[in-house]
């Protein structure tokens, strides 16, 4: 019973997490772009965030935010989903304030890049290339782009003003992803609300020739994998940054405020398969929890970063104590 025990475990968390007493990254520094003067309004500040997972370097990157009215999010009524909302900080008039979070992977020989943001077709974006910018970066100067689903807060950047905007890049989607959202019969009977996922998906296979449509775990350097979440959409990825010792993986769309550990009656409207997406937060969330995982998520509170923690027996999101790790 239990090498039965241990076996399912395996099949059941496959992500690769640090197990317990790994040491988690230190962080670099949370810088702001020049020119942010005191005083200014918050649109004109480039937050970046840096934290070493061994040989890498992970930036926090933000393309902006958008607020999702309190009605996308079925299983409680508006109001309670507010009154949630306003318990984490995250309430604003017109609904739940989401980041748009992105991660730059750098070793010293490669700059993978997860996710591009909806550059400007949701809310306040478009500010992904300023904060490559204040890098010192420019997106041509960008190795790999991998895309942890086709959700248009995730590729309107790699189509913005209809052009390649990272013509260096290879690009790594999911395989039922790119089934999906180019699908003409699931385009023609979808929602208006993803009908621009759609419209950006066939762009992004127009415009990339490079994408290469993955299946499952794969690694795509020595030290960064892609680990499979499906659910929230059928390729939905996460992908696993791990060295000497130090993990570090970047979940997507598994979290959003409001739709946590603590809050299994809730799920957010864009969730192609609630089902499938309750399913594998059931497995993924304990399993983190008991191992300690640091997390990164794309629409938590900048910079995204933290740990599912049991708290008198039940789970919920701390922020990461990540600064000065080292």
């Amino acid at each position: 019973m239990e090498q039965a025990k241990m076996d399912l475990s395996r099949r059941l968390f496959t992500f690769g997490l640090p197990m317990a007493g790994m040491a988690t990254g230190g962080l670099a520094k949370v810088a702001l772009a020049q020119g942010a003067a005191a005083g200014s309004q918050p649109t004109s500040v480039t937050p970046l965030a840096q934290i070493r997972i061994g040989r890498f370097t992970v930036t926090a990157l933000a393309d902006g935010y958008a607020d999702m009215p309190y009605g996308y999010f079925p299983g409680r009524t508006a109001a309670q989903v507010e009154q949630a909302a306003r318990a984490q900080f995250v309430a604003r008039p017109s609904g739940v304030r989401f980041l748009f979070n992105q991660y730059l992977i750098e070793d010293g020989e490669r700059r993978i890049l997860i996710d591009a943001g909806p550059a400007g077709t949701l809310g306040r974006t478009g500010l992904l290339p300023q904060a490559l910018a204040a890098l010192g970066l420019h997106r041509d100067q960008i190795d790999a782009v991998i895309v942890t689903h086709m959700h248009q807060d995730h590729i309107g950047g790699l189509v913005a003003d209809g052009r390649n905007n990272f013509p260096n890049a290879d690009l790594y989607i999911d395989r039922r992803d790119v089934a999906h959202w180019t699908d003409p019969a699931k385009r023609s009977a979808a929602p208006d609300y993803v009908q621009p996922s759609f419209r950006l998906s066939a762009e992004v296979l127009r415009l990339y020739p490079r994408l290469q449509a993955t299946d499952g775990e794969r690694q795509v350097t020595r030290g960064v994998s892609i680990v499979d979440l499906a659910g929230h959409t059928p390729g939905h990825i996460g992908v696993r940054i791990e060295d000497a010792g130090q993990s570090l993986i970047m979940v997507s769309d598994m979290l959003f405020p409001v739709v946590h550990p603590m809050a299994t009656d809730v799920y957010f409207l864009m969730e192609q398969d609630h089902a499938a997406a309750q399913a594998m937060r059931a497995r993924f969330f304990p399993r983190a929890a008991e191992e300690g995982a640091l997390i990164a998520a794309t629409h938590m509170p900048f910079p995204g970063l933290g740990r599912i923690v049991s708290d008198s027996g039940k789970l919920r999101w701390q922020v990461a104590d990540w600064a000065y790790q080292a």
